[in-house]
C-alpha cells in the first residue's frame, strides 16, 4: 500500500510512504502571483508529482492522508483563507484523482507520537528517530514539515485498518 501524506500549506511537504518505507518526500509545490508575489499552491505541480508516483499502480492501493487543518487563534484573515484554499486545492486535486482521501486532525497524530506542546521542530527530531536512514533529507531547521509528512503517512500506516 502507497501512502501519501499531506502537510497542507506553502511550507507544507507530500512524503510518498510505502509498506513502512519513505519513498520521496517533496516541498509543496508553489507558483508567485500577482504584482504582490504572493505564493500559492501549484496544483498543476502537485498533480504532476502525484501522477509521477503512482503511475502503473492500482488506485485501491493508495490512500492519501491530509492533514485536518482549521483556524487558529490569532492568525489573520488572509492568511486563514489562503491556508484554506492550499487544502481545498489538494482535497480536488485527490478526489478528481479518484484517490481514497483520509483526513487525520493533527493533536491526533502529535499524541500517538508523543509531540502534544511541543516545539514544531521536534517532529523532525522525532521522525529520524524512527527513520534514521532518511536524516540527511531532515538535517535543516525548516525540515520540519517533511518531517510532519513523514509521521503522518506512519501514523495512518501504523493506525489504519483495512475496511471489510
Amino acid at each position: 500500500m502507497l501512502i501519501i501524506g499531506i502537510d497542507p500549506g506553502i511550507s507544507g511537504s507530500i512524503c510518498f510512504f510505502q509498506d513502512g518505507v519513505i519513498k520521496d518526500v517533496v516541498e509543496m509545490p508553489i507558483m508567485i502571483e500577482g504584482k504582490k508575489n504572493k505564493k500559492q499552491v501549484n496544483g498543476s505541480q502537485i498533480f504532476n508529482e502525484i501522477s509521477e508516483k503512482i503511475k502503473n499502480m492500482d488506485k485501491k492501493n493508495i490512500k492519501v492522508v491530509i492533514e485536518h487543518v482549521t483556524a487558529m487563534p490569532g492568525q489573520g484573515v488572509t492568511s486563514m483563507f489562503n491556508f484554506g484554499q492550499s487544502f481545498g486545492i489538494l482535497k480536488g486535486i485527490c478526489s478528481a484523482m479518484q484517490l481514497s482521501v483520509y483526513f487525520v486532525r493533527p493533536a491526533k497524530w502529535k499524541k500517538y507520537f508523543n509531540l502534544i506542546n511541543s516545539e514544531k521542530d521536534a517532529s523532525r527530531t522525532r521522525a529520524i528517530e524512527i527513520f534514521p536512514y532518511y536524516s540527511s533529507q531532515l538535517s535543516r531547521k525548516k525540515d520540519s514539515n517533511k518531517a510532519d509528512a513523514i509521521l503522518i503517512a506512519s501514523f495512518f500506516f501504523e493506525t489504519y485498518k483495512e475496511e471489510k
